[in-house]
């Protein structure tokens, strides 16, 4: 396979779930906005464009984070490098480009997909559709990957597009757990509270988790409980453990198709070292944003080894 085939397919993936993880985060601010005190409502979604990372640039555009420019930020606003309505358009254009390495109903589930989230984000979003452009851009994901699921081969396309889905989604996760006790909270006096309890629900929310936490924990939730479930559990699809369980078998799949390890399958073996036996306890120990600081740039290496090992830029 070429290379700009494997970045292709690695990157058409990547923006899929990133774009898939930000509207989570964005229906998650919405939904705890519409039971909130308008202050409390802005306090929501600049934790959001926060956690995004893009709080300079909204600042810099708006003096207020009310929802409806908070929304319209994150979906479509070309002052914005990370809006969805941009990454589709990649998640698309890199679809074209590696048309004949996927199957028909992956290329059309992205290009109708995208044809109809262009449509909606072309002028601005307002209360009464937010919703529904959230939810067709989450369906996108899920119709995407049912797709590559139900009519794909299990060779080279189908590892490299599930290596950009679970680096992505790993990262995602940590950075949201992450940002939990850098911006989430405005006092460490609020530990404990009601707010505290309400912060740690739009965590889960932000990653489809609050359902299954509750389900297994039998309703209680805490930050040692959601830290648990989202770094070690390996039951639970976008958990660091499950995320890097299941890159680990597609570099190994990929190693295995190539005949040869590389950078990469190192990198995955010295993770693995870290996370083997690992306890919510350890992670403690460590300090659970060291932990995650440190995950996070072990991912981006090996996004970095992956490119380098199969030649993406050849």
């Amino acid at each position: 396979m070429l290379g700009r085939t494997a970045n292709g397919l690695f990157w058409m993936f990547r923006y899929l779930e990133r774009a898939d993880n930000t509207a989570r985060m964005l229906e998650a601010a919405r939904r705890m906005s519409l039971t909130s005190d308008d202050n409390t409502a802005d306090e929501e979604w600049r934790s959001i464009i926060q956690t995004l990372g893009q709080q300079a640039a909204f600042e810099a555009k708006h003096d207020s984070y009310s929802g409806y420019l908070a929304w319209n930020f994150i979906l479509r606003d070309k002052d914005n490098p990370a809006n969805i309505r941009d990454m589709m358009s990649q998640v698309r254009s890199n679809a074209r480009a590696v048309r004949n390495a996927i199957s028909t109903e992956l290329w059309t589930v992205v290009n109708e997909s995208w044809l109809a989230l262009d449509t909606m984000l072309s002028h601005q979003v307002g209360q009464g559709n937010v919703g529904d452009v959230v939810s067709a851009i989450r369906r996108t994901g899920t119709l995407a990957h049912g797709a590559m699921d139900g009519s794909m081969l299990r060779d080279e396309s189908y590892h490299f597009a599930r290596c950009g889905t679970f680096l992505e989604r790993a990262d995602s996760t940590a950075r949201i757990l992450d940002m939990k006790y850098y911006l989430l909270l405005p006092s460490l006096s609020y530990v404990g509270s009601s707010l505290d309890q309400g912060q740690w629900d739009m965590v889960l929310r932000c990653v489809s988790g609050d359902h299954a936490l509750r389900w297994l924990s039998g309703g209680q939730i805490d930050a040692r409980a959601v830290a648990e479930f989202l770094v070690l559990d390996q039951r639970f699809p976008r958990s660091i453990a499950f995320c890097h369980s299941a890159l680990r078998d597609q570099l190994a799949a990929l190693a295995r198709i190539h005949g040869r390890e590389g950078q990469t399958n190192m990198l995955m073996r010295q993770s693995d070292l870290r996370l083997t036996d690992l306890t919510i306890d350890g992670v403690f120990d460590i300090g659970l944003h060291e932990f995650l600081v440190d995950f996070t740039a072990s991912n981006a290496s090996i996004a970095s080894a992956i490119a380098s090992d199969y030649r993406f830029l050849d």
